[in-house]
C-alpha cells in the first residue's frame, strides 16, 4: 500500500519524467544519431516545452493538467518572445550554455507551434494516465 500523499506522488512522477526528458532533449540536439532533419531541428524544442510542463507540474502538483498546460503555453511563448528583446544583460545570459538552453537565441513562430504541440501532448498524457490515476485516489 502506498502511503505517500497524492501530491507527493505527483511531484515524484513529474521529477522522474523531467529526468527522462532532459537527456533525451540533449541527445536530440547534440548527439549525431542520424535522426531525420525535422526531429533534430524541432525535437529539442519539443522536449524543452515538455520539460517546462512537468517542471510547472512539480511545483503546482495539486493543479489540474489543463491549468498546467495553460501556464506552460503562456510561459513558453513568453520566453520565445523574449528572444526579440536585445539587451546586454540578456545577451550575457544567452552566451552561456544554460542561457542558450533556457532562453535560446533566435525567435521563431514555428518553435512556438512546436512548444504548443508538445504541451498538448503532455496534457493528453497527464490527463489520460498520471493525473487521472492520482485524482481518483484523493
Amino acid at each position: 500500500m502506498n502511503t505517500l500523499p497524492p501530491s507527493t506522488r505527483r511531484r515524484l512522477t513529474c521529477l522522474a519524467i523531467m529526468l527522462l526528458l532532459i537527456p533525451l532533449g540533449f541527445a536530440c540536439r547534440f548527439v549525431p544519431l542520424g535522426l531525420p532533419y525535422v526531429i533534430v531541428k524541432y525535437g529539442g524544442s519539443f522536449f524543452w516545452a515538455s520539460t517546462v510542463y512537468w517542471f510547472i507540474g512539480y511545483f503546482l502538483a495539486r493543479q489540474k493538467p489543463l491549468t498546467l498546460a495553460l501556464l506552460s503555453l503562456v510561459i513558453t511563448a513568453a520566453i520565445e518572445f523574449l528572444k526579440r528583446v536585445q539587451s546586454s544583460t540578456l545577451e550575457n545570459i544567452r552566451n552561456t550554455f544554460f542561457g542558450i538552453m533556457i532562453l535560446g537565441r533566435h525567435f521563431s513562430y514555428t518553435d512556438i507551434a512546436v512548444y504548443w504541440i508538445a504541451i498538448l501532448c503532455m496534457l493528453w498524457l497527464d490527463r489520460s494516465t498520471i493525473y487521472g490515476r492520482s485524482a481518483s485516489k484523493e
